[in-house]
């Protein structure tokens, strides 16, 4: 179908304006999914703080090439789809990856991460990354893992320390006892 100059100019700025958002960007192709399907992949591109948008192959060439990225032309042909990852990339990757297992006419082709080219096994691994609050999580676990062993290891000390003193305090009361019934 057909579209307007104005139109056209339109899609190509808005394309732009992605990419100078996006970390990454991932190219998938589509035939005849059910439209019910297509906003349920809209929805997860969401949450996953992506953009999801049926593109024109040729605009999106044209916005990479202007925004100084790598221009896939293997990937650039048939219906394509482009998630734009506003957010964390391997985030939006695995929302595309999981949402792609279960449906089948959706297919990975590939993808850009900054100026790099990402083949489908590599959106992929990808995937497979710890999300950024997992990894502060595992950070903060590996950092405060020692300082709990020292607190314990102090706890411990003094414990025993209290509990010396007490049965050297027990000792003496029991003597103080022993000479006073003498």
């Amino acid at each position: 179908m057909a579209i307007t100059k104005a139109r056209r100019e339109e899609l190509l700025a808005q394309y732009i304006d992605l990419l100078n958002q996006s970390q990454a960007v991932f190219l998938t192709e589509f035939s005849a999914m059910e439209v019910k399907r297509m906003e349920e992949l809209r929805a997860e591109v969401r949450k996953a703080d992506g953009r999801f948008y049926v593109t024109k192959n040729t605009l999106l060439r044209i916005a990479l090439q202007e925004t100084g990225r790598p221009v896939p032309e293997d990937l650039l042909k048939g219906q394509t789809s482009a998630s734009f990852a506003l957010g964390e990339a391997p985030a939006l990757a695995k929302a595309i990856s999981e949402f792609a297992k279960s449906e089948e006419k959706l297919t990975l082709k590939g993808g850009i991460l900054n100026k790099d080219l990402l083949t489908s096994e590599q959106v992929e691994a990808l995937a497979q990354l710890p999300s950024l609050d997992q990894l502060r999580a595992q950070i903060i676990g590996l950092i405060s893992a020692p300082a709990q062993n020292i607190t314990s290891a102090v706890a411990n000390g003094v414990r025993q320390l209290i509990n010396v003193l007490d049965a050297y305090a027990k000792k003496d009361d029991n003597a103080e006892a022993v000479e006073a019934a003498a």
